[in-house]
């Protein structure tokens, strides 16, 4: 049986057949805004740069949750996909995740995997790392992309994570590979902690949420509200872009994609339990609720009718989190002394 027949099965809406809309995703494929066209093309900079022999180099690719660094990374890496040869099959682009308390082993590990190869998790650091320069020489990989690079800040230790931003700079130089480091703010001070590494990622890319303080950049986000209105399989009773209602999107959301989309679908959903033909203001505030922050009063809700309309990054509520000063919990930064600014953990 398909999930969808079993949710029609449970719906309360007896009028009509709902399934167009039940389990709604808005569309996956990346909405082209200028952070994500700016990103692509600094990305394709260093990669094209690389191919023409330069040395290795990376670029941090940095921002708070839910901005939409993973999807920059996804799309760059559905450009080059993987090919067969006769003897070896070709990566242009590798992408992968720094696990978490990495080590050089753990990290080599998760390469190898992303790679393909089954005996990832199989050797010593340094039998992993003569694979890994094997591998790519043999596969042909001009670029790594790593994603959740802060996590490298809660290496067991400052000798392990010391050893594994050494072990980095070195993968660059000897494999001459082009490299993006990926993450929360604080990737930067990881690559800041050591200075050959430091070097090498000059180049930085910050990604900031859009912002109704900046004329244009609210512009192209109610640009991108009509773009996902186009998507929605219940129409709107008003246009997201219209002027009130996305800048209460801009407040549920912090100005981030990814919290737009949760809304969204889960207005859709709310829509259908409800039985109601059009979105408005009642759906999206329960679409805010059910899908976003449970538990937020009904006059923080951004569309409650008195809604102060203000940021939800006060102590206690939904995205004080994305701009804490803190790591917490990181032996490195604690050891390091580090302290981190707005949005950096």
């Amino acid at each position: 049986m398909d999930p969808i027949d079993i949710i029609a099965s449970f719906a309360p809406d007896e009028g009509r057949d709902p399934r167009r809309s039940l389990g709604f995703r808005l569309n996956s494929i990346p909405i082209v805004h200028h952070r994500f066209k700016s990103s692509i093309f600094q990305i394709a900079e260093l990669h094209q740069r690389q191919r023409n022999g330069s040395p290795g180099a990376g670029i941090t690719l940095c921002g708070m949750s839910g901005v939409g660094k993973s999807t920059i990374l996804d799309a760059y890496t559905a450009q080059f996909p993987r090919y067969f040869e006769t003897h070896s099959t070709r990566i242009p682009v590798l992408q992968a995740t720094v696990p978490s308390a990495p080590t050089v082993r753990s990290l080599a590990g998760s390469i190898l995997e992303a790679m393909g190869d089954q005996r990832s998790h199989r050797g010593t650091a340094p039998e992993k790392t003569t694979r890994i320069r094997a591998f790519f020489k043999r596969c042909g990989v001009e670029l790594l992309l790593l994603d959740e690079f802060q996590h490298l800040f809660y290496a067991p230790n400052a000798t392990a994570f010391r050893d594994v931003t050494d072990w980095l700079k070195n993968l660059l130089e000897e494999n001459r590979t082009g490299m993006v480091a990926c993450g929360l703010r604080a990737s930067e001070y990881v690559i800041d902690s050591n200075e050959q590494l430091a070097r090498r990622f000059s180049q930085r890319i910050r990604i900031e949420p859009f912002s109704f303080e900046d004329e244009a950049d609210f512009r192209e986000f109610r640009g991108i509200l009509r773009a996902f209105e186009a998507c929605l399989p219940i129409p709107p009773a008003t246009p997201l872009h219209e002027t009130n209602l996305a800048r209460r999107f801009l407040v549920g959301s912090y100005g981030l994609l990814d919290y737009v989309i949760k809304i969204l679908e889960g207005a859709v959903s709310a829509a259908n339990l409800a039985k109601v033909d059009t979105l408005d203001l009642d759906v999206y505030a329960a679409g805010f609720r059910n899908r976003v922050w449970l538990d937020v009063p009904d006059r923080l809700n951004p569309f409650h009718e008195e809604s102060p309309l203000r940021p939800l990054d006060r102590p206690g509520e939904l995205f004080h989190l994305h701009v804490r000063q803190e790591i917490v919990g990181s032996p490195v930064a604690n050891k390091l002394g580090l302290s981190l600014g707005k949005g950096g953990a």
